[in-house]
């Protein structure tokens, strides 16, 4: 068990704490028709051919669970939040889909072996993602980082994120998640301010995988910015990449 006020019961308490809303983000869970196909053909190419063993790690509310499981994967759903597997729990059961969920730190794999390990947006919240890539690579066959380009990777993203946040606080929108995590622990992070593609690269290649590639996900990005309205439309999302390795 995790000492309390340690850095994994810190993020174990904030994602138990938004599990309830977050699925209210189109970002987290989008429902437009068009994001949907094209999040769908994107991790249809990333996976092999179903049906294959699948280890979504930081698998939350289950987005990317329930999109390989859907396309004949069998797949384990690792996450250390426990309210949020519930809630990926009832997502599944709600459309019929066989998904094995167990609660545990990133670096925690099941019993087993995987054919793949993907992950979406995890990288920031793991207190040593260096050794978690190893520990992968342990027991997967392929690895599949999906990620974005935020924080302070870009001056540019920087700013249009500011303008979003802007835009709905003036629309009052509520934001994506309950609250925000602690500086100190967010400092604490080696991905805590942003994911750079190349610091995701070298990352990727010093934990041993192979062959990594930087995959743009295009097809992602431009159907979230088609979903806007205006003006937000002119903004954007901010731009999804893959790293895929063997």
């Amino acid at each position: 068990m995790d000492q309390p006020g340690s850095p994994l019961e810190q993020i174990r308490r904030f994602w138990d704490e938004d599990a309830s809303t977050y699925d209210r983000s189109p970002g987290h869970r989008p429902s437009d028709a068009w994001v949907l196909r094209a999040w769908e053909a994107s991790l249809n190419s990333l996976l092999p051919p179903p049906p294959a063993d699948v280890l979504d790690v930081g698998a939350g509310t289950g987005f990317l669970t329930l999109l390989a499981a859907r396309a004949g994967h069998r797949v384990t759903a690792l996450d250390l939040s426990p309210s949020m597997l519930e809630q990926l729990d009832r997502s599944a059961a709600d459309r019929g889909l066989p998904v094995t969920t167990v609660t545990g730190p990133a670096d925690a794999i099941p019993p087993g072996n995987f054919d793949v390990v993907m992950e979406r947006h995890l990288l920031w919240t793991l207190p040593d993602p260096a050794s978690t890539l190893s520990a992968w690579r342990a027991r997967c066959g392929r690895l599949v980082v999906v990620e974005s380009v935020w924080g302070d990777t870009s001056p540019v993203e920087q700013l249009r994120a500011r303008l979003r946040r802007r835009l709905r606080r003036l629309r009052r929108i509520p934001p994506d998640h309950h609250g925000e995590y602690p500086a100190a622990l967010r400092s604490s992070l080696p991905f805590g301010s942003g994911t750079p593609p190349s610091a995701v690269l070298d990352l990727v290649t010093s934990t041993g995988w192979r062959d990594p590639r930087l995959i743009w996900l295009r097809e992602v990005s431009t159907a979230e910015r088609r979903s806007l309205p205006f003006p937000e439309r002119l903004l954007g999302t901010a731009p999804r990449f893959a790293v895929t390795a063997d």
